[in-house]
């Protein structure tokens, strides 16, 4: 018999909580199912987090990874935000799961609102518009890409399902660019 690593069973279970989250949401998952999935004892779950709250916590700890904004050409920094958000949005499950929680779940939401406020103002603070303003643009960047990423990924809205990466640049991109490039 193989024995894991306290990391590993770390990780182990923090990617049976990100999958079980995402297919039960907060108030469904338990942490029964969770070590379950996990192939080890629900006390085990507690020890290395504590409770379900911290537990979610955990697993919706995540970085936007945005990119850096100064090495982009002013007129592409929209395009580059959007198609940054489309990448996230597509391949990191704990986006997801904290997006489709925020909704049923005060300290998700909470955790939502941190990670947009807190990473998307560094960035559009670093930008070309006027710093002082970075907190209200990051606010608007966030209604569109978490407005896209509601009717794309939960919602599952037809018209925006069918549209390929490239026409979502075009249409969003226009409307990210005049919020971090500072025209009104």
């Amino acid at each position: 018999m193989r024995t894991r690593t306290s990391a590993g069973t770390r990780a182990t279970i923090l990617a049976a909580a990100r999958q079980r989250f995402a297919a039960d949401g907060y108030e469904r998952a338990t942490i029964r199912a969770i070590a379950r999935d996990a192939a080890i004892d629900p006390s085990m779950v507690m020890r290395y987090f504590g409770n379900k709250q911290q537990l979610f916590a955990a697993a919706a700890d995540l970085d936007l990874q945005l990119p850096n904004l100064a090495s982009v050409p002013r007129r592409a920094l929209g395009r580059v935000l959007t198609a940054h958000f489309l990448e996230r949005w597509e391949t990191d499950d704990a986006l997801q799961v904290l997006l489709r929680t925020a909704f049923t779940n005060e300290a998700a939401a909470a955790r939502m609102h941190a990670i947009f406020a807190t990473q998307l103002t560094r960035v559009v603070a670093n930008g070309p518009a006027d710093p002082q303003e970075a907190p209200l643009r990051a606010g608007l960047i966030a209604t569109q890409v978490l407005g896209m990423a509601v009717c794309r990924y939960v919602l599952r809205l037809a018209p925006v399902t069918h549209m390929t990466r490239d026409e979502i640049v075009a249409w969003l991109g226009p409307t990210l660019q005049r919020y971090v490039a500072g025209t009104r």
